[in-house]
């Protein structure tokens, strides 16, 4: 089982449930996540919608063996898987329920882009953060819009090029997520936020979450499209397939001179 869903007093509860690989991405995952925020925003009982996690980390980013097999795809075939957890990402953010994200542990490569995604995000003072894509030959393509509208673009440039971890505290400083308090009252937090969530207009909240976006000039399906081929690009590259060969023998790569 790699997801669990639940619904209590209104709110849809998703959980990662990978801990043994702390909740890494795979293709499953995404498919399972895709379809769990497409039928929570279409579930008239659904108000809200709640990202956790078990185990020791939120999501740890991507699969061992999901890059494994990612490391012989074609380029039409990573364009494809690309476009897959470019979805997802779409699907988060412009569903019309209230999203949250309930952070601990570490949160690196897609999951910061899922906690970008989320109206709300609360973490704990000890998650870690990172953005670790560039140390395996990658870029953080599909995941890129949603962290540099929330991070903003310099401080996007900082963590997508060093790959540096980061901690909730600077990820509040940035605007990754909203609030960070102590692991014992990290469910209170969130229990506040719905209350509140519960009290507004189920429509006004959709036409608010709406509102935003208009404001905001959303992102393009073009946009999006563009991403989906930049990662395939770069995974199908030397770099990308040299990259990803070095983190599965567990060796430095190439352009390290190690």
């Amino acid at each position: 089982m790699s997801l669990r869903t639940a619904l209590e007093d209104g709110v849809a509860l998703l959980t990662l449930d990978r801990p043994e690989v702390h909740n890494a991405f795979d293709d499953a995952l995404i498919t399972a996540l895709t379809a769990a925020y497409e039928a929570a925003a279409a579930d008239p009982t659904v108000r809200a919608i709640l990202l956790r996690a078990e185990g020791p980390s939120f999501c740890s980013g991507g699969d061992l063996n999901w890059m494994r097999r990612m490391a012989g795809y074609s380029h039409a075939e990573n364009l494809a898987d690309a476009e897959k957890l470019a979805h997802l990402m779409r699907v988060i953010d412009t569903c019309p329920k209230p999203t949250l994200a309930r952070v601990h542990g570490s949160a690196f490569a897609g999951a910061t882009g899922m906690i970008a995604c989320s109206d709300i995000a609360v973490a704990v003072p000890e998650a870690e953060f990172a953005v670790t894509e560039v140390r395996i030959g990658l870029i953080p393509a599909v995941i890129s819009p949603y962290l540099v509208r929330a991070m903003g673009a310099r401080a996007a440039r900082r963590y997508f090029l060093t790959a540096e971890r980061f901690s909730a505290d600077t990820a509040r400083a940035l605007g990754l997520v909203h609030e960070v308090v102590p692991a014992a009252d990290l469910d209170a937090a969130l229990a506040r936020h719905l209350k509140a969530l519960r009290a507004a207009s189920p429509a006004a909240l959709a036409a608010t979450k709406a509102l935003v976006a208009a404001v905001d000039r959303p992102l393009s399906d073009a946009v999006i499209a563009d991403t989906a081929h930049r990662i395939a690009d770069q995974r199908a590259s030397a770099e990308g397939r040299e990259g990803l060969a070095a983190f599965l023998e567990k060796r430095k790569p190439n352009w390290t001179g190690a």
